[in-house]
């Protein structure tokens, strides 16, 4: 490893060069992992917090838009209570309202509509839960916005009130819109469009979105059949069908892929121009008698030590701007698995390029390599 380490102390203006474009890389890989986890938990992280297995939705809905285009009755829970292996099954509501407060606030909102007497209640962390109809418990974010205990809101176009009880811990978002958790029949009058006094049809109370499952990971209820028109999707399958989702995560993992592949490619390219140039000394050194191998270990050690430093660099410096997103208003959250799997890539495809770099000239005839010095 001695020519490896002296070149980098006696190149360190070229090796700097070198480091400095991995490092923004790696500043880049942090930041793209960063919006790609907000993203996703702006889209559902309401989802993911429900304590849900899966969800019943009607046979045959498009999956990409099942929780607008879901209806089923009411009574298929009980028909997926008595499914094997199904531990609990409740009615589940979703749609999506305009409201504003009587402080003047206007907020767009996804109601979720559960039974309140349900384990799909959620237990708020401010205030009361829902206790009755014409009460909403909203998403903890929202007292940001100047929401508070008490507040009433009024559904556009409607006129339908809902009082403020409480607020459930951290972010509850579904679509990129903040949650409202309301009571069943609540949630099933607005989804209808039925205002205040008027009188709702028998119907109306006998539909919902979809059936919310509770059973071990990893099984599926029911055989995976129909059972009362509905067929389960797992939980982390709804996400799917949450909208914008799909194609929101398709575009960051396309970037990512491509933000890889030229990764490898820049890496590649620079340590070819390095090789090349240390064509002459290698050619020395196998004319002494160095194995291929030992050159390759050579030459991979001083690409490990430069990919290693300048990604750690760069991660850093990513984690700090990150960190300064993160309070902003865009949907940006630093999580260590995306991170640390990133710059595990940007290292992995970075001695990928740097080893077929090396491979071609340590092969070179070590006669031929130094008779092109004379």
């Amino acid at each position: 490893m001695f020519l490896a380490w002296r070149e980098l102390t006696y190149g360190r203006a070229r090796f700097a060069l070198m480091g400095s474009v991995v490092a923004l890389i790696g500043v880049l890989m942090v930041l793209l992992s960063g919006l790609s986890v907000g993203l996703l938990n702006d889209g559902v992280s309401g989802l993911k917090k429900l304590p849900v297995s899966s969800f019943a939705f009607e046979e045959g809905v498009d999956k990409t838009a099942a929780f607008s285009r879901s209806v089923v009755d009411v009574d298929a829970a009980d028909a997926w209570a008595q499914q094997p292996g199904v531990d609990a099954a409740t009615p589940f509501g979703n749609t999506l309202v305009n409201t504003r407060s009587d402080a003047g606030v206007d907020l767009d909102l996804a109601l979720f509509g559960v039974e309140r007497d349900a384990w799909l209640n959620p237990t708020p962390a401010t205030g009361d839960g829902l206790a009755g109809e014409g009460q909403i418990v909203l998403t903890g974010t929202l007292q940001d916005e100047g929401v508070a205990v008490g507040d009433v809101l009024t559904v556009d176009q409607l006129g339908t009130q809902l009082e403020v009880v409480g607020f459930v811990d951290g972010q509850h978002t579904f679509g990129h819109v903040d949650v409202g958790y309301v009571d069943l029949r609540t949630w099933q009058e607005v989804r209808a469009g039925v205002r205040p006094g008027e009188p709702a049809a028998e119907h109306v109370y006998q539909e919902v979105t979809a059936i919310a499952l509770q059973h071990d990971d990893g099984t599926t209820p029911g055989d995976g059949s129909t059972v009362a028109g509905t067929v389960p999707t797992s939980l982390t399958d709804s996400f799917d069908a949450s909208p914008g989702y799909t194609a929101e995560m398709m575009t960051l993992q396309m970037i990512q892929w491509f933000l890889y592949a030229i990764s490898a490619l820049v890496v590649g390219a620079f340590f070819t121009v390095v090789t090349i140039q240390r064509r002459h000394e290698l050619a020395v050194l196998r004319a002494m008698g160095a194995s291929t191998r030992y050159l390759l270990r050579d030459s991979l050690t001083q690409s490990a030590v430069l990919l290693v430093g300048s990604a750690g660099l760069g991660v850093g410096v990513g984690l700090l701007l990150g960190a300064s997103l993160s309070a902003s208003a865009m949907p940006f959250a630093l999580e260590a698995g995306p991170v640390l799997v990133a710059t595990a890539l940007l290292v992995l495809l970075g001695m990928i390029g740097a080893a077929a770099a090396v491979v071609r000239v340590v092969r070179v005839d070590p006669l031929t390599a130094l008779g092109a010095h004379r």
